[in-house]
C-alpha cells in the first residue's frame, strides 16, 4: 500500500468511532464513544464518511478485498479483449446499467442536458463493446413499490411486533454494512427487506433479460453497473447475490461515474465525436423513451413515495406536496402528516455518518419518534457519492459540482412507479404476480448480525 493510502487510512482510523473490527489501534475506544454521544449529539470532530470506507479497507476481509479488486476498468477491458478473440466459448454479452444519480455527473462534465448526455454515454459504452445499456430507474421502481408494501405491513403489526417500526430504508450499502458489522440486532430487524435498485437490476438482467429476452444462460452475460458510490462495489459481492450453481453474480462489476470518465480521458475521447445512441429497454421495445426520475432530493425518493402511499392507504389522505422541517442540519430533516391536530405519521431523512450516529444514540434510548427513516451514508445523498463528487484536490466533496448535479437531476420529470406499465408487465410476466413467492425471492433479501449484538431498545412510544 502506498504512503498516500497509508496516510489516508491512518487519518480515517484516527477520526472514526473506533468500532471497526480491524482498527489500527485499540487505544481510547470507550472514550471516543463517550465523546460521540454527548447529549445525544455527535461530536463535530468525528469525520468518518461511510461512503469512503472502501478506501480505508480496515474492515474488509482478504476475500472481500480480492473481489473488490476485480471490479475495475482492467477487468472490464479483459472481458472485452476475450470477446475479440476467436474462442466463442468465452464470449460474453456485456450489459451496462447506469444509475440515474450518475447521469447528472456526465451531463455537467459534457456540458449537455441530461438526455443528450445519457445518449453520449451510451454511445461511448457501445463503442467499447457493450451490447446493451439500460438505466436503473425501472429497478428503483420495483424497490420503491416493495418498500411501500412492506411499510404498510409493518405499520399494521406495530402493536404486537417490537421490530416492526421504525423501518429503515435499505438502498445504501454503506449504511447496511455499518448496521450489520457494528449495530447488530439493535437495527437489522428494522431494515426494509426490499433489495436495492442496483441488486434488483442485477436480477432483471440475469434472471429476466438474459433468459427470456436473449435466451442466454446468466453466466454468459457480464453485467456492469455505473454508480456514484464506491460502496456499491461491496454490495455487488455479497454472497446472497451469487449463484453458486452457475458461478455468476447478479452484478459482475461496479464502476463509478468517475472511473468511466477517467476511461474516456485515458482514451482521449471527445464528447463531440461520440455518437448519440438511445438507451435500451429491458422489454426490448423499440424507440427512445424519455428519462424520468422518482420524487426525492437527489436520491431514489423512498421517503416521499412511502409517505404519500401510506397517507392514502392508511388514512385516506391525498398528499400532493411534502414539506421538510430541518432539524440539526439540511441532512437531518423530518416530514409529518397531521389531521385535526393529531400526528398520524412522522418520517425522517437522515444523511451522513454524524447524523446516523445521532439516530443510533436515540435508538438505544428508545427515543425514535419516526415510523420510517430514509438513511444514506453520504452527506447530501446519492448525488454526493464519492465515486463522482470528490474534488481533485484534498479529497473533499466538490460542492459546486454537487449543486450543478442537483439542478440537472431536478430538471427530469417525476413519474410514479405505480403508473409505469412496464413494471406491471414485469410483475406478471417475470414474477407471476406482486405477491408471488418469486417476487419475494427476487426482490427481497435478509440482513445478518456480523458484529456486535445489542440488546433490544426499550419499547418505543408512537
Amino acid at each position: 500500500m502506498s504512503e498516500v493510502n497509508l496516510g489516508k487510512r491512518k487519518e480515517k482510523c484516527e477520526n472514526c468511532t473506533k468500532q471497526c473490527n480491524k482498527k489500527q489501534s485499540d487505544e481510547g475506544g470507550n472514550s471516543q464513544q463517550e465523546r460521540d454521544d454527548v447529549n445525544g449529539q455527535v461530536n463535530e470532530g468525528s469525520q468518518l464518511l461511510l461512503s469512503a470506507c472502501l478506501s480505508c479497507d480496515g474492515c474488509l476481509s482478504e476475500d472481500e478485498s480480492l473481489k473488490i479488486s476485480q471490479q475495475s476498468l482492467e477487468e472490464v477491458e479483459r472481458v472485452l479483449a476475450l470477446n475479440k478473440k476467436c474462442d466463442v466459448s468465452k464470449h460474453k454479452v456485456l450489459v451496462a446499467s447506469v444509475c440515474p444519480q450518475s447521469l447528472p455527473f456526465f451531463a455537467v462534465k459534457f456540458g449537455l442536458d441530461i438526455s443528450e448526455a445519457a445518449h453520449k454515454l451510451c454511445g461511448f459504452l457501445k463503442s467499447l463493446g457493450v451490447q446493451y445499456v439500460f438505466d436503473t430507474t425501472l429497478a428503483a421502481g420495483f424497490s420503491i413499490l416493495e418498500s411501500q408494501k412492506e411499510f404498510i405491513q409493518r405499520y399494521r403489526r406495530r402493536h404486537h411486533d417490537s421490530h416492526a417500526l421504525p423501518m429503515f430504508t435499505s438502498s445504501c450499502p454503506g449504511w447496511i454494512r455499518y448496521s450489520e458489522r457494528v449495530l447488530g440486532s439493535l437495527v437489522t430487524p428494522h431494515i426494509c427487506t426490499a433489495r436495492s435498485p442496483q441488486q434488483i437490476m442485477g436480477c432483471l438482467v440475469k434472471d429476466y433479460f438474459s433468459k427470456q429476452q436473449q435466451k442466454l444462460s446468466p453466466e454468459k452475460v457480464y453485467h456492469v453497473v455505473v454508480a456514484p458510490c464506491f460502496d456499491k462495489k461491496l454490495e455487488a459481492v455479497r454472497e446472497e447475490f451469487y449463484n453458486s450453481l452457475l458461478e455468476t453474480r447478479d452484478v459482475d462489476c461496479v464502476l463509478t461515474s468517475g472511473e468511466i470518465y477517467y476511461l474516456m480521458e485515458q482514451r482521449k475521447v471527445s464528447v463531440e465525436e461520440l455518437d448519440s445512441v438511445p438507451l435500451d429497454q429491458v422489454l426490448g421495445d423499440a424507440g427512445d423513451v424519455a428519462l424520468v426520475r422518482h420524487e426525492g432530493r437527489g436520491s431514489e425518493g423512498f421517503l416521499e413515495h412511502v409517505f404519500k402511499h401510506a397517507a392514502k392507504e392508511l388514512f385516506g389522505l391525498d398528499v400532493h406536496e411534502i414539506t421538510y422541517k430541518t432539524l440539526r442540519n439540511r441532512d437531518f430533516q423530518e416530514v409529518t402528516l397531521e389531521r385535526d391536530g393529531e400526528t398520524l405519521l412522522q418520517f425522517a431523512a437522515i444523511y451522513g455518518f454524524r447524523n446516523i450516529q445521532t439516530l443510533v444514540h436515540r435508538m438505544r434510548k428508545g427515543r425514535v419518534p419516526y415510523q420510517l427513516v430514509e438513511v444514506l451514508s453520504c452527506p447530501g445523498g446519492c448525488l454526493s457519492g464519492r465515486g463522482q463528487a470528490e474534488s481533485e484536490v484534498g479529497g473533499r466533496v466538490d460542492k459546486a459540482l454537487v449543486q450543478q448535479m442537483e439542478d440537472v437531476y431536478s430538471s427530469l420529470p417525476v413519474r410514479l412507479p405505480e403508473v409505469n406499465p412496464t413494471l406491471h408487465t414485469l410483475y406478471q410476466d417475470w414474477l407471476q404476480g406482486q405477491d408471488s413467492s418469486q417476487a419475494g425471492t427476487l426482490l427481497h433479501t435478509q440482513y445478518k448480525n456480523q458484529g456486535q449484538i445489542h440488546a433490544q431498545p426499550p419499547h418505543m412510544q408512537w
